[in-house]
């Protein structure tokens, strides 16, 4: 299944953050091969997602969605 992290990357323009910034901040720290598979819109750990949206203040739909068109199912 193909997921769009597009809510992320819109909210981190809104945030003037980067995506980098995910990898630097100490309270997300995910690893760079975490940010390489959300860029090519693969799915990650639920964890993962509950860290991001703690440390940016959002929910799981504010950040992630369901790509219809690219889903394998």
């Amino acid at each position: 299944m193909a997921v769009s992290y597009n809510g992320l990357w819109k909210l981190l323009i809104d945030k003037n953050m980067k995506k980098m910034d995910l990898v630097e901040n100490e309270n997300i720290g995910i690893s760079s091969s975490t940010l390489a598979k959300m860029s090519k819109g693969e799915t990650v750990s639920m964890s993962i997602l509950e860290k991001i949206c703690l440390e940016l203040d959002c929910d799981f739909g504010d950040i992630i969605s369901v790509d219809r068109k690219n889903s394998s199912v």
